[in-house]
């Protein structure tokens, strides 16, 4: 069977692309690992299928590549663009991942997904834990060049509380005009990655408890490019939380798979 994709990538966040509107294509834990392995497949940080569904614009089927499934910030903006492309939506869509409803925006190639509320937010010795659609573990540190960020994340992802379930890491430092730089360890793809939209959401957060700021927009730097994070706070309560950034088309092929 032969299978279009398209490759799209959201600040250094890359997926594999495919429209699934008939609902028709099934692919394995292994499958995924295959399409998704730098060496021997196309290569990418996850899998995206987009779908049709009755109750609104599109439904976005997200794997990680290692075949497990969670909410993707920036996989859910891809999927924007490429829905987009499709003729799907205009500039406005409604859409269902995994975690639940979302609202989803685009302005040329600016496209902004309606996170989920937060509300729940662990404050612990010198870290904070946030679920924003995935899990997110985050440690400020004043130099994050000179860390070893696989070394450090593995310590935290692989500790006797989160080796079974894992979560995602995320290490912070402040930059100037309040701007933050982060990078991400991700688990499901199990290295750091240039983006991850759910962690500079996370880390929007509990920066804005950290320093209790009443501002309510935060710009971050990550490893693929720059990332907004707008909210409405109510002292430890989010709401209307919007990811903000660019995605773009990479390239498209196929593949022949037996299905």
């Amino acid at each position: 069977m032969k299978i279009d994709f398209f490759k799209y990538q959201g600040t250094g966040n890359d997926f594999i692309m495919i429209d699934d509107r008939k609902n028709q294509l099934h692919f394995t834990s292994k499958d995924i690992q295959q399409l998704c392995n730098r060496k021997f497949g196309i290569g990418a940080d996850g899998l995206i299928l987009i779908r049709n569904h009755a109750e609104v614009d599109f439904e976005m089927v997200y794997f990680n590549s290692d075949g497990s499934q969670s909410f993707c910030g920036n996989g859910s903006r891809c999927a924007l663009a490429f829905a987009k492309s499709l003729g799907v939506f205009n500039e406005e869509a409604t859409f269902i991942a995994i975690d639940g409803k979302h609202i989803g925006k685009a302005a040329e190639e600016i496209y902004s997904t309606k996170m989920g509320d937060v509300s729940d937010v662990e404050i612990g010795d010198n870290f904070y834990f946030v679920h924003t659609g995935s899990p997110h573990f985050m440690v400020w540190k004043s130099d994050l060049d000179e860390l070893d960020i696989i070394t450090e994340a593995h310590k935290i992802r692989y500790n006797n509380r989160f080796k079974q379930a894992g979560t995602n890491v995320n290490f912070v430092q402040d930059l100037p005009d309040n701007q933050l730089r982060v990078r991400t360890y991700e688990r499901g793809v199990e290295d750091e990655t240039l983006s991850c939209g759910t962690g500079v959401t996370a880390v929007a957060i509990a920066n804005a408890i950290k320093k209790d700021s009443s501002a309510k927009e935060t710009r971050l730097k990550v490893e693929g490019g720059e990332l907004t994070i707008s909210f409405e706070r109510d002292e430890n309560k989010f709401t209307n939380i919007w990811l903000i950034g660019p995605a773009e088309f990479v390239f498209a092929g196929s593949i022949h798979w037996a299905l």
